[in-house]
């Protein structure tokens, strides 16, 4: 859902670290990498040490690189597949270690089992929600549907943690891991119907 607002954000928030970039002769891939390793670190330190709104703070300042690497290479007039395949990659590497992370934060710091296996859920869901999206595209499907996409999970799962340590609130967090695994649970629901409702019509369709 959040998807929609990609334009908005690399257009005006972040055109001025874009232009900077493009300027310093920074590649996009670089952009990926880095943000990539940001991510992770920020997420596998901060949240295994406890420290939850002090990682959030410091993965902020690496996870819009996946807007702005993407955007890099529109505006420098690149097509570069290896950049679209690394880009994708990655992500599931950045996904893996923030969800990953918090898993340890609750396994260590906040000894709940419920919401460790809440968080492994959404990270399995969420690889399961981009397979399921790459797998209909090399078929000739389209499986671009889904109430919970990548930015909606990143951002449902950061900004109430980091108010959830902020304020000693962590009722915040326990509901939006409930609402994060049962609506990525639902997205992959919907990409297999898409896709097999697809795959129906285009075998009624031939002799």
């Amino acid at each position: 859902m959040l998807d929609r607002f990609k334009q908005f954000w690399q257009g005006v928030m972040l055109a001025p670290f874009i232009n900077l970039f493009i300027r310093l002769g920074i590649s996009p891939d670089a952009v990926t990498l880095v943000g990539t390793l940001g991510v992770s670190f920020g997420a596998i330190f901060f949240f295994a040490q406890g420290w939850v709104w002090q990682g959030v703070l410091f993965i902020a300042a690496f996870v819009f690189s996946d807007l702005i690497d993407g955007a890099m290479a529109r505006k420098m007039g690149r097509k570069d597949d290896f950049g679209a395949f690394l880009d994708s990659t990655l992500d599931r590497v950045a996904d893996g270690a923030l969800f990953g992370g918090l898993a340890l934060f609750f396994a260590w710091h906040h000894e709940s089992r419920l919401y460790l296996a809440l968080s492994l859920v959404i990270l399995v869901m969420g690889a399961v929600t981009s397979y399921a999206r790459a797998k209909a595209d090399v078929l000739g499907y389209d499986a671009k549907v889904g109430i919970a996409e990548r930015p909606d999970r990143l951002v449902g799962m950061l900004v109430p943690a980091f108010f959830a340590d902020a304020l000693d609130l962590w009722i915040l967090l326990y509901v939006a891991l409930w609402a994060l695994a049962i609506a990525a649970t639902v997205t992959v629901a919907q990409r297999i119907w898409v896709v097999r409702r697809q795959a129906l019509e285009r075998a009624a369709s031939q002799p």
